[in-house]
């Protein structure tokens, strides 16, 4: 059995888990909220995309606003609303945030409805290259491509920058960041924006490769806590990793018979598997 065209096709999905992992775990690291929202706000950012092309605007206007509006929901969430819960226990943050994407998705469907099928597209869909006699799309090498260079971006962000120092700090401890002065509500909405960034960006080529559906592109958080996982919520290098491993691994499920109807399993159960063999361990990968 081939199985590369299987891999071909989980580049690009597993690329998507990988974004979705590290904007949960960028924002998780500054703020300790574990966002479950983060696929509701793609999922909006990609209706307003397809409802921008429809009206002749160019695509690249489009695909940028539709990020733009998940960016501009997920920092205002972390400027007006966050603030009112930072005193609050991590689970009761986790639970506003999962009412903020109840919210989401309520208006997505008022909006736009569950029952239209709607098409999703991008110019590289049509062009492809040919990688060890399997066609990949130039969406997929795409995805790759913006996977890696946002990845590498926060981490010189976070490791190089004054802002990068600052939400290194509120991950050691918040109490005290604030008493040497960094602002703590100011530094945990610009991790909210740049967390919409990754949802926004995450959404939109879930909903170009897969579905444009509202409701599945939501779940999106779910693959993004298990590559999150991989990474113990700390390392951004180790969640790429494991959302790369976990798209590939889904998608190759395909091509197996039984393995087809636990495919959507398969992150959790590889972040679980790889929690019980290492989770005592440091290993060389969970370091940034």
């Amino acid at each position: 059995m081939n199985l590369l065209p299987f891999v071909a096709a989980g580049i690009g999905l597993g690329s998507v888990y990988a974004l979705a992992g590290v904007g949960l775990v960028v924002l998780y690291r500054s703020s300790g909220t574990l966002n479950f929202a983060f696929g509701a706000l793609g999922a909006i950012g990609a209706y307003c995309t397809w409802s921008i092309l429809q009206v002749g605007i160019p695509p690249a206007i489009a695909w940028a606003a539709g990020i733009a509006v998940a960016t501009a929901l997920s920092f205002a969430y972390g400027w007006l609303i966050a603030p009112l819960l930072r005193h609050r226990d991590r689970a009761v943050r986790a639970i506003g945030t999962l009412g903020f994407a109840l919210f989401i998705l309520g208006c997505t469907g008022l909006i736009w409805g569950e029952a239209v099928p709607r098409r999703l597209t991008l110019p590289t869909d049509k062009m492809y290259a040919m990688i060890f006699s399997v066609r990949v799309t130039y969406t997929r090498l795409l995805a790759l491509l913006l996977a890696l260079g946002m990845v590498g971006a926060i981490a010189l962000l976070l490791a190089r920058t004054r802002l990068g120092l600052s939400m290194r700090a509120l991950a050691a401890d918040r109490n005290i960041s604030s008493l040497i002065g960094i602002r703590v509500v100011r530094v945990d909405a610009i991790a909210w924006l740049v967390s919409g960034v990754f949802a926004g960006v995450a959404g939109l080529l879930l909903a170009d490769l897969v579905a444009l559906n509202a409701t599945f592109l939501t779940f999106l958080v779910i693959p993004a806590i298990a590559a999150a996982i991989f990474g113990r919520l700390q390392s951004l290098a180790a969640t790429a990793l494991g959302g790369l491993v976990a798209g590939i691994t889904e998608a190759v499920l395909i091509a197996v018979p039984v393995g087809s109807f636990y495919r959507s399993a398969a992150p959790f159960v590889l972040a679980l598997l790889f929690i019980t063999l290492f989770g005592g361990r440091r290993t060389a990968v969970l370091h940034e």
